[in-house]
């Protein structure tokens, strides 16, 4: 994955405004904004952003020092049905980061605007559409509920987030499901905090940047009033007509592309003290990360496990036997409590008492197990996708660690929390960009996430028509590393009956006979392997004599997955792959073929997607053989059309008929 394709971009202050900022404020709701019908520049948008304002300025405490405010105003046009959703705001706020206060979070000016007999009628919220809860130990949620909303509506809502934490500010998100008409976004940040501004996103807007005076008065212990004067940096940034980022197929984490800007702080430096650095290198990451009682001294909770491993190791040599027998073990005894984590919660002695622990709980006791058996292992730090993509070195930016163990000069990556991953194989959520493996030296190493090992699904057919257009036969399935792993994940829980009901249906309400399947809860490493018998009538046409046949069968693809015009986000397919597809088909007797599809060899720039068919007929036998080949994980926005091009012309090979006639 080329790290531009994630469009990820250091923010330069290099824009200057030419034009001052428009007066959008709350309470200023027209007629005309009410009697809108529709998004005059996307008419499909269920409802519009009108304006997104915020600021974040800081305020001085005696004891607290500086911490930070953040102001968010928002006004909002609803369209459709679709867009009632906008109604329902939640906000989710920190209750537990290290040793600083909780953070407060409080609503205000939550009105909503209707046109009622050609007046506008303003509804305020009250309390009692005002809601609180806990999300989990770090993280509580406020949801308001707006009053009385309904199509045509306009809301307008304001918050308030007072927090101690100023290592890294909230992202101010300017690109949403729906357009924003405009948004601007001010910052004022004294001079003793230096930031990292970063845009995300593929949108240019305006900014400018320039130090101002600022003076705040406050109380000392004696309560006298005293004040502190400072230079700050004051920042402004805006933008206008941001389209809606549409949720499009094949996409891993749609927050990475989202227009958004980030402040994460490099340093600090107060007048005559020494400057604490917080911009830190991967090496540093490593250092602090293994410094933390949750991480590093559980990683030398070894004792209590020697029995185990003594007893699981008897009289095994091979060091990969080794690791295959420990990593088994801990896959089968523990049970992940749903609960992803850098560091341990209640360690891992506890965690193996109870058969139950977060992600570092259990990868550690892997790791500990394996170190135990002679085994060279270390921790790798992942962010998975959903938390995504660490851009530069910080803590923050990972939320999961696995194993990764050498073998005769061979890493291989381990990831014991999750019942259908071996060796190799590591659950999909975490095929995210790249890892850092990090040693207790303070040492750490990037390691590729993203497999290179091709997956592999593999069909055979064999089948005869008859002269009726029923078809009959054989078919042969078999599916190797992540193609298996994924078919196992969706599959392996269910009841066969209703699986197979489910597989008649997708290959197009044919009957299935004979059903057997190899491997489908155990030898995780070996193939899935389904055979099954099968009997059609509904996939071969027969007009004026003649019998036409879709050279694919049952796994012909009718629609091409790429087809929207254009494309904002890069396209993700996970991992490699190969599709091939064999069939072997006996023509009805009084039958000879007529016509037969064009062979076909499609390739990508740089062999990154290959695709080919070919047939041949010798006597009342027609031999096919398909072949699909994805050798990239991600493709950039830039080549959509390229490869939806590429996948149209796969469609229309498919769907070249087979022409038979009667003799």
């Amino acid at each position: 994955m080329k790290f531009q394709s994630l469009v990820i971009a250091v923010f330069l202050f290099l824009g200057i405004l030419n034009t001052k900022a428009q007066n959008y404020e709350l309470g200023k709701v027209t007629i005309t904004e009410l009697k809108e019908k529709s998004n005059p520049k996307d008419t499909t948008a269920p409802a519009t952003i009108l304006f997104k304002k915020a600021r974040t300025y800081f305020t001085y405490d005696k004891d607290k020092g500086f911490y930070a405010n953040h102001v968010y105003e928002f006004k909002i046009k609803i369209y459709k049905k679709e867009g009632l959703k906008w109604a329902d705001q939640k906000v989710h706020f920190y209750i537990g980061y290290e040793s600083l206060n909780e953070d407060r979070l409080e609503f205000s000016n939550a009105v909503t605007y209707n046109l009622e007999n050609g007046s506008i009628v303003k509804t305020k919220l009250d309390n009692q559409g005002t809601f609180k809860k806990k999300v989990n130990k770090f993280w509580n949620e406020k949801t308001i509920t707006l009053p009385n909303v309904k199509v045509g509506s306009i809301i307008e809502y304001r918050y308030i987030l007072k927090s101690e934490n100023i290592v890294k500010l909230p992202d101010f998100d300017f690109q949403f499901d729906i357009p924003v008409s405009y948004f601007e976004y001010k910052t004022d940040i004294p001079e003793y905090y230096i930031y990292k501004p970063i845009l995300t996103g593929s949108h240019k807007i305006e900014a400018e940047s320039k130090f101002t005076n600022a003076n705040q008065s406050f109380a000392d212990e004696h309560n006298m009033t005293k004040s502190i004067s400072y230079k700050q940096i004051s920042a402004f940034y805006k933008g206008k007509d941001i389209p809606a980022l549409t949720n499009e197929p094949f996409v891993d984490n749609i927050k990475n592309y989202t227009g958004s800007i980030h402040h994460e702080l490099e340093r600090v430096r107060y007048p005559d003290q020494p400057v604490k650095d917080y911009a830190m290198t991967w090496e540093g990451v490593a250092t602090s990360i293994f410094k933390s009682e949750n991480f590093g001294k559980e990683l030398n909770e070894k004792s209590f496990l020697l029995e185990d491993v003594k007893r699981l190791l008897t009289n095994v040599e091979s060091q990969n036997e080794r690791l295959n027998i420990i990593f088994k073990f801990v896959q089968s005894k523990m049970n992940w409590n749903e609960v992803n984590d850098c560091f341990t919660d209640k360690g891992v002695k506890k965690a193996y008492a109870d058969q139950l622990g977060n992600i570092a709980e259990i990868n550690f006791i892997l790791i500990n197990m394996l170190k135990l058996g002679g085994i060279d292992v270390n921790p790798v730090l992942v962010s998975t996708i959903e938390n995504g993509v660490p851009v530069y070195p910080t803590r923050t930016g990972f939320n999961y660690v696995i194993a990764a163990a050498e073998i005769d000069g061979k890493q291989i990556l381990l990831d014991a929390s999750h019942k259908f991953t071996y060796p190799g194989i590591l659950p999909l959520n975490i095929l995210n960009w790249k890892g850092r493996l990090i040693k207790d030296d303070g040492s750490s190493t990037e390691i590729n996430l993203v497999p290179t090992k091709t997956s592999r699904e593999a069909s055979t057919l064999l089948v005869k028509i008859d002269d009726l257009g029923k078809i009959e036969g054989k078919i042969k399935i078999q599916r190797t590393d992540y193609d298996a792993y994924i078919f196992r994940i969706e599959n392996a829980n269910k009841a066969q009956e209703n699986y197979l009901e489910k597989l008649e249906e997708k290959l197009g309400d044919l009957k299935i006979s004979n059903y057997t399947i190899e491997n489908k809860k155990t030898n995780f490493q070996d193939p899935v392997i389904e055979t099954f018998g099968l009997v059609s009538e509904n996939h071969v046409d027969i007009i004026g004599g003649k019998i036409f046949i879709n050279p694919l069968l049952f796994f012909t693809r009718s629609k091409n997955p790429f087809n929207q015009e254009t494309r904002q986000m890069p396209v993700y397919f996970g991992y490699p792959t190969q599709e091939k597809i064999n069939v072997n088909l006996e023509i009805p007797e009084g039958y000879i073929v007529e016509s037969l599809p064009t062979p076909v060899r499609i390739v990508s720039e740089n062999k990154e997607i290959v695709y080919l068919l070919n047939i041949s007929n010798e006597g009342n036998k027609i031999q096919i053989s398909s072949s699909k080949e994805i050798n990239n994980s991600i493709f950039a926005a830039d080549q959509y059309e390229g490869l939806k091009n590429l996948f149209q012309k796969m469609v229309a090979s498919q769907n070249e008929k087979i022409v038979l006639k009667k003799i």
